[in-house]
């Protein structure tokens, strides 16, 4: 059988290539036992290739059980999956089977496999490596001969960098991998696509069929179609149920198109705002480091102004505000002063400004004043804690008030410097 009788049967339309080579590929693998992994975006049309597999099998005249993993709840999906005994856990009345105990020699399709606990996913690795498993509340292995077709729109390689997904149980599913394509990737088959949900929602409502003029259909290829087939579908379905005229204007279109743009560029969405997240993380930290670097640069360059003054010891009220609220800072971070030094050794330059008011035509002069000598922050710093403590007889309290920092990160500066 070939991939257009295949068409046929399963209602498949389309003539693009990928959607080609994913079929040809379920037509190959159907014959074998081997696990098939099913990927692609949401509304492409994945459970479609299971029922190709199991109908092109020896297992066709088996049971074939198609299990949405994402909509059974965590506490009850290993019961659904590998059946459980009476009275293992609260509501367990009976003892039931399981589906890989009701379709042994038969297909399951698990969709949505990445939505799997990890506890469900130990058990389904055992499944496919072994063919063995136990019953919830049980201790007696039981065997089973199922085949199994997973599907999923979870990049799994990301969700098991993120320890959502085990990476031994991804390589016994990815034994043979289909991709199935997006509607982007398929523009041919948009309109086509298109036409055939409209003949068929003419005929269910008794309606006319809806027809598209050139520049709607333009608009229709050109959409990026985040839900595919599926979204596809539904807006055919609006049309043709609220629009009284048959022809279907780009005007009347773009109504039903959410956030068009006309771009043929895909946009992936989910993975753009994860890495602007990201970067956006990164910013605000270098942000931080740069601020505390320009903090503590204003902080040797404030210092080298007060010893300038006449009297050193003297720190006026607003210079004190800033040498507090700088100490804070370092002192919430945790981070030492030995820290700091690395940034920078090199003492600033202190520009000056005066007028020559001697001079008969008022003339500005500038002059610039260069502090040639090294300026050590450490030193400075030094100097300032042993003038607070003589001039306070080495009381810790007052100094560190005189200074404009708190009692504790005096305590820990004469302790650092050994004062």
């Amino acid at each position: 059988m070939n991939a257009n009788q295949i068409k046929q049967r399963f209602g498949i339309i389309g003539s693009s290539h990928l959607l080609d080579r994913a079929i040809n590929t379920a037509i190959q693998v159907a014959p074998t036992d081997l696990s098939v992994l099913i990927t692609g975006e949401s509304g492409t049309g994945k459970e479609v290739m299971p029922q190709i597999i199991h109908h092109l099998s020896a297992r066709k005249h088996g049971e074939y059980i198609a299990v949405n993993c994402g909509a059974i709840p965590e506490g009850t999906i290993d019961s659904e999956l590998f059946g459980h005994e009476k009275g293992s856990f609260t509501g367990a009345h009976d003892t039931r089977k399981g589906y890989f105990e009701v379709a042994n020699g038969g297909t399951i399709f698990l969709d949505e496999v990445a939505e799997l606990p990890i506890q469900t996913q130990v058990r389904l690795l055992r499944v496919l490596e072994t063919g063995e498993f136990m019953k919830v509340g049980s201790s007696k292995v039981l065997k089973t001969n199922v085949r199994i077709v997973a599907a999923t729109n979870v990049d799994i390689p990301q969700a098991i960098g993120k320890g959502k997904f085990r990476e031994d149980l991804y390589y016994r599913l990815n034994t043979v991998p289909i991709k199935l394509p997006s509607l982007r990737e398929r523009k041919e088959d948009i309109h086509l696509i298109f036409r055939k949900f409209s003949s068929d929602f003419a005929e269910k409502y008794r309606m006319p069929s809806i027809r598209l003029e050139p520049d709607a259909i333009l608009s229709l290829e050109n959409y990026h179609w985040p839900g595919n087939i599926r979204q596809l579908k539904n807006i055919a379905e609006q049309i043709s149920v609220i629009e009284q005229h048959r022809v279907i204007t780009q005007e009347v279109l773009l109504k039903y198109l959410p956030d068009y743009q006309g771009s043929k560029v895909p946009v992936l969405f989910k993975e753009a705002q994860s890495q602007q997240n990201e970067f956006t993380e990164r910013e605000l930290l270098y942000k931080v480091l740069f601020d505390m670097k320009n903090d503590l640069f204003d902080l040797k360059k404030l210092v080298v102004d007060i010893l300038n003054k006449e009297d050193g010891s003297a720190l006026g009220a607003e210079n004190s505000k800033i040498i507090k609220r700088i100490y804070k800072d370092v002192d919430d971070a945790v981070v030492g002063s030995e820290g700091f030094s690395s940034y920078s050794k090199q003492p600033p330059i202190v520009h000056t400004s005066s007028y020559d008011s001697a001079s008969d035509h008022d003339h500005f002069h500038e002059s610039e004043e260069v502090i040639e000598e090294s300026l050590s922050l450490e030193d400075r710093e030094i100097e300032l804690i042993q003038k607070a403590l003589e001039k306070h007889r080495g009381k810790r309290k007052y100094a560190a008030q005189e200074l404009g920092i708190s009692e504790r990160t005096l305590y820990r500066k004469i302790k650092e410097y050994n004062l």
